[in-house]
């Protein structure tokens, strides 16, 4: 915006009273010294509205400002030729065909592009009108929602035959939706439920805002935007998953857990759901458990040689705990399924208790907590106790009741495996004691921690080699010189068979800690986690970050990714 346009602009507000002249110069000294337009500046500093705003640039630019818009005046019928993400993206809304012009609704002035993008479009010139972007926006959605119905909006995101799967999909309970009025939600919930399934996500988010509905799939640890639905369809919607599972639909004000089964291409899925209220209506997150996942052995799931003979020696122990920690999601589930498989034989009582049950494994006897009828961890695991068990799973520590029965039980001849929720192996023992458990308990019962975490794969139809800056090498703890003619470093490049991410698949990075006499002697003694993990590094542990730079130098994944996941990571 040329500089005498803003200080026309300027003495404008000051003389419709929208903002003071001492006000203006400290602006306009402010715009001298950093640079920027006036009318970015005002707003920035919320000096003036933005309907104030922008009438005064209508009356300085000639274009006509109109502070509401009515939806029953717009011709929807201009919308047609349009994608409604190039609408929101520019914030642009065809209004009315005047014969020689088209009107169109706009926010900024100074994009021209669009209305250039219109004229071709339409064959005409267009006459702007100016409008705040929030009765731009509700003008659009209004217009679109008209003009297209849930199918449509599945269609926009452009992912051929996803309404098509949902014909695959069927539920294990009768469908009490399944009318005529309805089908175009159950059409839009069951595709979004099978293509989930198809592309192996592990999470939807259902979430309403002020205008839309947004559905974003989680998939390899990362969220990504499936369908922006008009936000009309969020109570149907919501309440459509809630029966689905098994929810009161009336209750909106509470948070709210249950569960959905459903059977897609002969799979069973079980999927978590989870409401919350917020303020533009209820948010869902649905979990996806695929019950016919087969386990994967300990050497699929990313362990390294070294790694895996020493879990090797540890899972074969007749007595002790051993625990996996790490945040949610990160396969810590997985891991231990993988180690009481390596050791299920006919000879070995194994029992679980969990919340829920995500793997359905024959030979083990697997038990799910249900907290409405008092049956906790702690209450499951006395049961269990008295079931002659050899080996015992806890799915979680989470209070310090269930804690000293573990390491009860671990002194009286079992061998226990739990997870807790800590950044590395050497602040477990904190966590441990913080919850009550003495030192010397703790120190005596605990024979291995193991910490991890996920890493996308880099993908292999479009990496490619570089060679990484001494910086970036230093990070990982390598050294330049490392790095020969056979050793190749990869990084992600994006194409269609990895959905432009440049990753595909996800692979684990570990940090296990033997407890050895050093470490017992620590522990008892009440050192910080600091030193706990100092000592075990020169006893030989290989931290995330170690393992993280091995995975990348095989060429597994990037130096970016392992980065990612271990920031928390200084040693």
């Amino acid at each position: 915006m040329p500089m005498t346009m803003d200080i026309s602009l300027g003495e404008r507000l000051v003389s419709q009273g929208a903002i003071s002249p001492e006000g203006l110069r400290e602006l306009l000294e402010q715009q001298e010294e950093h640079g920027g337009s006036l009318a970015d500046l005002l707003l920035r500093e919320e000096r003036v509205t933005e309907s104030a705003l922008l009438e005064a640039l209508g009356q300085e630019l000639g274009i006509e400002f109109r502070s509401e818009l009515d939806p029953e005046a717009i011709d929807s019928a201009l919308a047609a030729p349009l994608q409604i993400t190039w609408a929101k993206h520019y914030l642009v809304l065809p209004l009315l065909d005047r014969g020689d012009r088209i009107e169109v609704a706009i926010v900024d002035p100074f994009k021209t592009a669009p209305l250039d993008d219109l004229r071709a479009i339409y064959g005409r010139p267009v006459e702007p009108v100016l409008s705040p972007r929030d009765v731009v926006l509700s003008g659009i959605n209004t217009v679109f929602d008209r003009l297209q119905g849930a199918e449509q909006v599945v269609a926009e995101v452009g992912q051929q035959g996803l309404e098509g799967l949902a014909q695959d999909l069927e539920e294990a309970t009768k469908d009490i939706l399944d009318t005529d009025d309805d089908a175009p939600i159950i059409r839009l919930v069951n595709s979004v439920l099978s293509q989930a399934v198809k592309e192996q996500v592990s999470d939807i988010h259902v979430e309403p805002f002020e205008n839309d509905i947004v559905v974003r799939f989680r998939r390899d640890g990362v969220l990504r935007e499936i369908i922006r639905a008009p936000r009309r369809f969020q109570a149907s919607i919501a309440s459509r998953i809630k029966i689905m599972g098994g929810l009161n639909i009336a209750e909106k004000r509470l948070p709210q857990d249950g569960r959905i089964r459903i059977k897609i291409a002969g799979r069973d899925v079980d999927i978590r759901l989870s409401t919350v209220p917020t303020a533009f209506g209820e948010r869902l997150v649905l979990r996806l458990l695929d019950k016919t996942a087969t386990l994967l052995d300990l050497a699929d799931i990313g362990f390294s040689d070294e790694s895996l003979r020493k879990m090797d020696q540890v899972i074969k122990r007749p007595h002790g705990i051993v625990l996996v920690t790490g945040p949610t999601g990160s396969g810590k589930t997985t891991t231990l399924y993988s180690c009481l498989q390596r050791i299920n034989t006919p000879d070995k009582n194994i029992l679980t208790v969990e919340d829920p049950v995500e793997y359905q494994v024959q030979g083990i006897g697997q038990m799910q907590v249900n907290p409405k009828i008092n049956f906790t961890f702690a209450s499951g695991l006395r049961a269990i106790l008295r079931q002659d068990p050899d080996v015992v799973l806890v799915g979680e520590i989470r209070d310090l009741e269930t804690a000293e029965i573990a390491v009860q039980a671990s002194l009286t001849g079992h061998l226990v495996f739990s997870t807790v929720h800590t950044n590395d192996t050497a602040s477990t023992f904190t966590r441990l004691i913080d919850m009550g458990v003495e030192p010397f308990l703790v120190a005596s019962s605990v024979i291995a921690i193991q910490a991890q975490r996920l890493v996308r794969r880099v993908c292999k139809h479009c990496r490619e080699p570089y060679t990484p800056r001494a910086a970036e090498l230093k990070q990982l703890g390598l050294e330049a010189g490392l790095l020969d003619g056979e050793t190749r470093v990869f990084r992600a490049v994006g194409c269609q068979e990895c959905r432009e991410t440049g990753y595909s698949g996800r692979t684990g990075i570990y940090e296990l800690m033997e407890v050895g006499d050093e470490i017992r002697s620590l522990v008892m003694t009440g050192v910080d986690a600091h030193a706990i993990k100092k000592e075990a590094i020169r006893a030989g542990l290989k931290t995330l970050r170690d393992d993280g730079a091995f995975k990348v130098l095989q060429g597994i994944t990037t130096i970016e990714e392992v980065m990612r996941v271990t920031a928390e990571d200084k040693s």
